[in-house]
């Protein structure tokens, strides 16, 4: 299925889009797209018994925001340098463990709503990741099976980063990771039985009509599965948590100078096979 939340920011409604690309009204079976629906397997098939019946009535997709498609997330766990090409790209040794950060989940917004630019920024740069939500409280997870058992689905987010505020102004990555807007996430909830092999799907981003980033998550480091069991060592993972897992080369850092970082004005547009597209206008804060 691929579940999606549509309306006004911070009053967003529940929906679905079937397999004929028509977005349907969940608001009557569900109440929201959460973790508490995600940990809910007789709400799932209630949402599936729906639509497969035809009883949800279509919305008019041209005139709907599409805001995050998770509501009320706990955290976002974000993984670091965990694609070869990137790590290449940058000067960076892959690391040895998975490099582990956190941003806000209040840093989440909608796949197609404005970025802000923070004041004083000059490095502003663009990373287009796969992202894992998480289905089932997750603790110390043993194997790879178990690890992908605990994934609900996943999504496209943008992890939007500050270089200069990550790298140069002392302290962790914090800085340059959880500045307002910094998370567009979405469009749609994929859910797992629908990615059978998430190390097989290619991202991409453009700036301004030009490609800038085209992998593959073959490339990664520490793959889905790895990448969840590893994260459940250190903190629990609750249902409607989301994880993001990296981003492949092609990021403004790795280029040569004058590096194109991005400006206000700057439109970004990001893809990744069967989880949809994004696309975002750049605006001062």
């Amino acid at each position: 299925m691929k579940l999606l939340r549509v309306g006004t920011a911070g009053a967003e409604r529940p929906a679905l889009l079937d397999g004929d690309g028509t977005l349907r009204d969940l608001s009557g079976v569900v109440a929201d797209i959460d973790g508490a629906l995600l940990a809910d397997a007789a709400a799932l098939d209630r949402i599936r018994a729906a639509a497969e019946a035809g009883e949800l009535p279509a919305l008019d997709a041209d005139w709907v925001r599409i805001g995050p498609p998770i509501g009320r997330i706990g955290k976002v766990v974000c993984i670091g340098l965990n694609y070869h090409d990137h790590a290449r790209e940058t000067g960076a040794e892959p690391p040895a463990e998975p490099v582990v950060f956190l941003k806000a989940a209040d840093t989440v917004v909608g796949p197609n709503d404005p970025v802000l630019i923070p004041r004083g920024s000059v490095k502003t740069d663009w990373e287009v990741e796969l992202a894992i939500v998480i289905g089932r409280t997750a603790r110390y997870l043993e194997t790879d099976e178990n690890a992908l058992a605990h994934v609900a689905g996943y999504t496209i987010a943008h992890d939007v980063s500050e270089r200069e505020f990550q790298i140069e102004r002392g302290g962790t990555w914090d800085k340059g990771k959880n500045c307002e807007t910094f998370n567009p996430l979405g469009p749609w909830l994929v859910t797992a039985d629908e990615v059978p092999d998430p190390q097989n799907l290619s991202l991409r981003l453009w700036v301004n009509g030009e490609l800038r980033q085209d992998g593959t998550t073959a490339e990664q480091i520490f793959p889905v599965a790895e990448v969840v069991r590893y994260v459940s060592r250190f903190m629990t993972l609750y249902p409607g948590d989301v994880i993001n897992t990296g981003t492949p080369a092609g990021v403004a850092m790795g280029q040569p100078e004058p590096k194109p970082y991005l400006r206000s004005g700057d439109v970004v547009e990001l893809e990744i096979d069967g989880l949809g597209r994004q696309r975002q206008q750049l605006k001062e804060a």
